[in-house]
């Protein structure tokens, strides 16, 4: 019984852990249940018949839209086909629309009736990682207002470009700056600026609720958004509802030439990103928007 392939099959299938086994071209084998029902819930265009698929041919055309962690593994596996390494170890983000997802890949050969095969599972470590990212948070995190700093921003934004750029999808930057700052502080006192800054703070993370958004503070009294997969019409309406929200905390600037309470000037830019462009592009657009925005009489957007 032990030895029988319907056994075998059964043990394969009851485990969690997503497998596939390949040949030394890299053509698939065989693939589990677990493998076949992530494929599925994910929208795979491959379906249930993997049979012949290559996986090799798959994570290089992943690789060629500027997916990093594809062509890492497309050199681990291939460094185990051909005898340099005895085994591969790979662990990569893989987040939904809905929630970050993480996977640790192994792959390991095994010979069987005179040839090499190579088995490849990739185990969820998602809730590993998210404590781990628990832990970065915290260095990661603006010391008074709670939110992204400006070096997790950056991370963030080069993650999240990557992303788009594979999925073909815009991206939006936003660079918020407090109109007339430097008045409120004056006339009111730092302490009063830095909870004016803790107020804006909270508000802004009720802009950004997907895995794909982030609000960060910039540096001084600017800060940034970033939406992943949406477009111009759409970042448009969230500004507006933005600025009118900061004038609704009736913070006041009562030496403001724009308006006795605190107002904001935005630049907003959106791209797709491909490989004419880069991240850097998109920042440098919002920040020629936002002072467009000063230039036209702040306590507005331009885009």
């Amino acid at each position: 019984m032990e030895n029988s392939y319907e056994f075998l099959s059964l043990v394969l299938d009851s485990i969690t852990e997503h497998i596939v086994a390949i040949d030394e071209t890299g053509d698939i084998q065989f693939v589990n249940k677990s493998w076949l029902a992530f494929g599925n819930k994910n929208a795979c265009l491959i379906g249930e018949n993997w049979s012949g698929v290559n996986y090799i041919t798959e994570c290089e055309k992943a690789s060629a839209l500027g997916d990093e962690f594809a062509s890492h593994a497309v050199t681990g596996i291939l460094s185990v086909i051909h005898k340099r390494k005895n085994s591969f170890y790979l662990e990569y983000p893989c987040h939904s629309p809905d929630e970050k997802r993480w996977f640790m890949m192994r792959v390991s050969p095994f010979r069987t009736h005179g040839r090499n095969y190579f088995v490849i599972s990739h185990q969820n470590i998602t809730e590993r990682k998210l404590a781990e990212e628990e832990v970065e948070k915290l260095a990661s995190l603006d010391g008074l207002t709670q939110i992204a700093n400006r070096r997790a921003f950056d991370d963030f934004l080069k993650e999240e470009w990557l992303r788009c750029f594979r999925l073909k999808k815009t991206i939006c930057l936003a660079i918020l700056d407090l109109d007339h700052f430097k008045l409120l502080n004056d006339d009111y006192g730092h302490q009063y600026g830095d909870q004016c800054l803790i107020k804006v703070a909270e508000l802004l993370k009720e802009f950004t609720k997907r895995p794909s958004d982030i609000c960060a503070r910039y540096g001084g009294e600017e800060f940034v958004l970033v939406w992943g997969n949406l477009s111009i019409e759409q970042a448009s309406r969230l500004l507006q509802k933005l600025l009118k929200k900061i004038q609704d905390l009736k913070i006041s600037n009562k030496n403001s030439p724009v308006n006795q309470y605190l107002t904001a000037s935005i630049g907003l830019a959106v791209m797709l990103p491909n490989i004419e462009n880069d991240e850097f592009l998109l920042t440098n657009n919002a920040d020629k928007m936002l002072y467009k925005a000063k230039r036209a009489g702040r306590n507005r957007f331009e885009s």
